[in-house]
């Protein structure tokens, strides 16, 4: 290692190198993690009916106790994600909701680094759409 020098004359000693587990932590605003999920659920979805709203998240995000575990080996917290959406309808609602899930904790996990075991989706709204073909108005 080299000495540093700090200006007028002055040497101080050798620079010490602190292991990137122990420089400190940092800590994302649940608002944060909450538009990500957000996103991602929006990206998943696909494009809406222009009446739909855009999908938004609440989460609560527990931290993970220092000095837990290897550094590196595991996330610093661990985020439950509730998202509420609306999806056009008929269409198979379960398996949308699993793709939701998964987009949201692969997305979560990438951007934010968090785990997420927990996604919670609600479906808010149903909005019809016609098929292709079909007459409008009611049938008798």
């Amino acid at each position: 290692m080299t000495a540093v020098s700090g200006g007028a004359g002055e040497v101080r000693g050798p620079v010490t190198v602190v292991a990137p587990g122990e420089r400190g932590a940092l800590r994302i605003a649940d608002r944060v993690v909450a538009k990500v999920a957000a996103r991602a659920a929006r990206e998943a979805v696909g494009p809406l009916t222009e009446d739909a709203a855009a999908p938004h998240a609440s989460v609560v995000v527990h931290p993970h106790a220092l000095g837990s575990g290897q550094a590196g080996a595991r996330p610093v917290a661990t985020a439950r994600i509730r998202v509420h959406l609306e999806l056009d309808y008929p269409c198979d609602i379960a398996a949308r909701c699993a793709a939701v899930r998964r987009h949201v904790v692969e997305r979560v996990g990438a951007l934010v680094g968090m785990e997420v075991p927990e996604v919670a989706v609600q479906v808010e709204r149903l909005h019809p759409v016609p098929a292709h073909g079909a007459a409008h108005g009611r049938a008798r």
